[in-house]
């Protein structure tokens, strides 16, 4: 037998995993609140993945249409897809038409198999991250999340959104194409009531991820989302914002992240001085705090420390 990393998972689900008398526990409490009309939220954890959450911190979002329901992210793992379908059936009466995937982050996509012969759409570079880096996403979540995982196979969105206004499962949205947060980004608009879905370009009082982050393509997509003057904003992680802060605190931060390194990095501090820098108090507030900041100094400080050496002849 070809021992997997999926089949170890079974095997050794002792050491992996919660207690065998908690796993009766393994499930997912979903509960999509109204936010506009045809417009529901699943609201996540803003802590780091765990298994106290199961990984579920990511937002996702359900709008009605005429001929269904679209599914905008599908969270980290197939039981939550599962307990999200059984949610979904209770939520309209009406079938899943589609599923769009804002970015190829595992808490966004994985999710997905359990929606077999519905289309699964997102932006054709996403489909090609998911594709690429999938696996390698896989490992990490069965390593942090053990037995929540169990089943979930990577299952990339296969269908490619076009720009523009488009009518989806006969309710009307504007596609916007951006990148920063990923080199991948969808942002989705709902004509009907001006809520916009911002997928992970925006955070609201959870600290902004940044392992695939490009921080003036960010801003500049935040700067584009500003210019909507959307009615309210669906983050991808945080609560819901009819007052468009998380937009403004998204801005806020990478601002004074990036500031804070090129700072250090001036000085000459070197990495783990830098991870015990102390955060602003209205950043160290913020949800999966100190983590993101330690993982964001992992993942940007070297570049900027690099570019901050003088040149040697």
């Amino acid at each position: 037998m070809t021992l997997t990393r999926r089949t170890a998972v079974g095997l050794l689900g002792a050491a992996l995993t919660v207690p065998a008398q908690a796993r009766a526990r393994l499930s997912y409490d979903l509960a999509p609140k109204s936010v506009a009309d045809g417009i529901w939220m699943i609201e996540g954890a803003t802590d780091y993945f765990s298994m106290e959450n199961g990984g579920a911190i990511v937002n996702c979002a359900i709008l009605e249409g005429d001929d269904g329901l679209i599914v905008v992210d599908t969270g980290p793992s197939r039981r939550y897809g599962e307990a999200m379908l059984d949610t979904l059936v209770q939520l309209s009466g009406k079938p899943v038409a589609t599923v769009i995937n804002t970015h190829h982050h595992p808490d966004h996509f994985f999710g997905n198999q359990v929606f077999e012969g519905v289309p699964i759409r997102a932006l054709s570079e996403t489909g090609a991250l998911a594709a690429e880096q999938g696996e390698g996403f896989s490992d990490n979540m069965y390593h942090i999340l053990g037995d929540w995982m169990r089943g979930t196979e990577v299952v990339p969105p296969t269908q490619s959104l076009p720009h523009g206004d488009l009518m989806l499962a006969g309710r009307e949205l504007r596609v916007l194409p951006l990148a920063g947060h990923t080199a991948a980004d969808l942002a989705l608009l709902d004509i009907k009531t001006g809520v916009l879905i911002a997928g992970d370009l925006a955070f609201l009082d959870r600290a902004p991820t940044t392992p695939s982050a490009d921080l003036e393509t960010w801003r500049a997509s935040l700067d584009i989302l500003n210019g909507i003057e959307a009615a309210a904003v669906i983050p991808g992680h945080g609560p819901f914002d009819p007052a468009l802060s998380s937009l403004a605190q998204t801005r806020a931060y990478l601002d004074w992240i990036e500031g804070a390194l090129r700072g250090a990095a001036d000085e000459g501090l070197d990495m783990v001085e830098v991870m015990g820098l102390p955060l602003p108090d209205s950043f160290a507030a913020m949800g999966a705090q100190p983590e993101e900041f330690y993982r964001s100094v992992s993942h940007l400080f070297p570049a900027i420390e690099s570019d901050a050496l003088p040149l040697l002849d």
